[in-house]
């Protein structure tokens, strides 16, 4: 039974009555792009931006500097990426969908609800940072609520645009920049909390009990050597295996030398390669647990549950933040490009430079895209086979 296309049909049933009954409520732009337009979260937005209004500006600043060493770094790593992508053998995308289903490289699978409520705390967080920017400069918002881009989830808030480009360049950019900032930050925070708050808590629940395989990459070493998903290893080379970081220490000191992994699914031999000054074998892995005896059995998968909650939260906070700072219009690091622009160049000029780097930006986007949209297609077609 394949619960998450289960649940998706009936949080999308659920949906799609909601947008029956407040049908008049709904914005539909392009055909796709569906605004559900309230005034929730307009008045706290005011109340936040009121409590320290000069920290705010300093953070703004600080939030326009992160945000331009940012876009410089996302848009060398997909020049990067892309190149290595097209002329270098068994490279991997540098950007990836994220979308239930899809196998990425070196991470587990995402679920459903995993990614419905990462994705909607993210674009909350994105989206009520751009309106606390904007009542501190005292910029109207029309409205805010939650949208869909075709089955994705999102929120936003609708400022008074004509008054934004009225405002100050560091206003403008302060309040553009707000959103990818605050997910780049919460990215940061979650990291802390679960690596200092929430991890050794957890720690204190379980005791260990061998690696488990989350993901094989295809026609690596581990995968010619048949290794599979959910095998639970034990000892590699006579040594037993108790974390993840002791499983990668010894595979990267092997040598090249083979590998003798015991695993609860019997024995297998895997011959390291070397990729990028490092050898390894393709595998992805977490920490095998097992609840200590005066621990209720439900304990151990609700915090596996959470554990891939916050793991998602972050890499999709990083993420989005990230790609919302590339030089693409209309997202937030394309408008900051082109305000950037204009204090360089006039606006004729600093208009074709703005549609050359969208062009530019979005061919390299699509390049590394095309493999995951394959996958997803296919993953589609396997869900009604």
């Amino acid at each position: 039974m394949n619960f998450d296309l289960i649940f998706a049909i009936i949080f999308y049933g659920l949906l799609f009555l909601f947008y029956l009954k407040n049908k008049d409520k709904f914005e539909i732009q392009n055909k796709v792009f569906a605004l559900y337009k309230t005034k929730i979260g307009i008045k706290l937005m005011d109340k936040y931006s009121k409590i320290a209004p000069k920290f705010l500006t300093f953070l703004g600043y600080l939030g326009i500097l992160v945000s331009f060493l940012g876009m410089i770094f996302i848009f060398y790593i997909l020049i990067k990426g892309t190149y290595s992508l097209i002329f270098i053998p068994e490279s991997q995308p540098v950007l990836a969908p994220v979308l239930p289903g899809i196998s990425i490289p070196g991470l587990p699978t995402l679920s459903f609800w995993h990614w419905i409520i990462a994705i909607f705390i993210v674009a909350a967080i994105h989206e009520f940072s751009h309106g606390i920017y904007a009542r501190l400069y005292n910029l109207n918002i029309k409205s805010s609520g939650f949208a869909f881009l075709g089955p994705i989830l999102a929120a936003f808030v609708e400022p008074d645009e004509k008054a934004l480009s009225k405002k100050n360049k560091k206003q403008q950019l302060s309040i553009l920049s707000a959103g990818p900032f605050s997910n780049i930050m919460f990215a940061i925070i979650i990291l802390l909390f679960f690596n200092f708050i929430f991890l050794p808590l957890q720690n204190n629940l379980f005791v260990s009990d061998g690696i488990t395989l989350v993901n094989v990459e295809e026609n690596s070493p581990a995968d010619l050597a048949q290794l599979k998903p959910s095998l639970i290893i034990k000892e590699i080379d006579n040594q037993k295996i108790t974390d993840s970081k002791q499983l990668v220490d010894l595979i990267r000191n092997s040598n090249g030398k083979d590998l003798k992994i015991i695993t609860d699914k019997g024995e297998f031999i895997v011959k390291p390669i070397k990729k990028e000054d490092k050898y390894y074998i393709g595998i992805s892995v977490t920490n095998n647990v097992k609840t200590r005896e005066s621990v209720p059995g439900f304990v151990l998968p609700l915090t596996k549950w959470f554990n891939m909650l916050f793991f998602w939260i972050w890499i999709i906070s990083l993420g989005i933040g990230l790609f919302n700072l590339l030089p693409i219009g209309p997202i937030d690091g394309g408008r900051m490009f082109y305000i950037a622009m204009l204090s360089l160049f006039n606006n004729k000029k600093a208009m074709k430079l703005f549609k050359a780097m969208t062009i530019f930006c979005l061919i390299l986007i699509i390049i590394n895209l095309l493999p995951y949209l394959l996958k997803f297609f296919n993953w589609i077609i396997t869900l009604f086979s």
